[in-house]
């Protein structure tokens, strides 16, 4: 599982023309799943986005998390995070999980993330075709691999 995570003072996902979810301050979070991720990446991966300290504190140092900020997630499911471009100028998306793979556990991480976070979060429409708009602060942008925990 693959998270692009994004500080943001806003950001918001409109779909066919409405405001889906939107949120303030907080992460931009893509999220690409494969088909070998499991529940125990979405444990892993969801309780590293909450952790994440990349809010200043009073010093000016990156030390506060989400909660420390009251801030808030978006996620967006975005299979093109597992393109392959090793051939050709045309991304293979082979690794990328299929709809039937991916929607539960795309449920599943907005489930967790949520738990961990301790309120609701905003999200996207899986497979919609969705305009994001982000203001990134800083910018900081981090990418995670569940995969790639060592």
């Amino acid at each position: 599982m693959l998270a692009v995570i994004q500080r943001v003072s806003q950001a918001s996902v409109t779909i066919d023309g409405q405001i889906k979810g939107q949120i303030n301050w907080g992460f931009l979070v893509l999220l690409g799943i494969t088909h070998t991720d499991t529940r125990e990446d979405i444990e892993w991966l969801s309780k590293k986005i909450v952790g994440m300290r990349i809010f200043s504190d009073d010093e000016g140092k990156m030390n506060l998390d989400l909660k420390a900020i009251n801030g808030n997630i978006l996620l967006i499911s975005q299979f093109t995070l597992h393109a392959s471009t090793k051939k050709g100028n045309r991304p293979s998306f082979i690794e990328a999980a299929r709809p039937d793979v991916a929607i539960p556990l795309y449920e599943q991480m907005i489930q967790q993330l949520s738990a961990d976070l301790g309120q609701p979060i905003q999200t996207g429409e899986f497979g919609a075709d969705m305009k994001v708009s982000l203001l990134n602060d800083g910018p900081v942008t981090i990418i995670i691999d569940s995969k790639n925990r060592v």
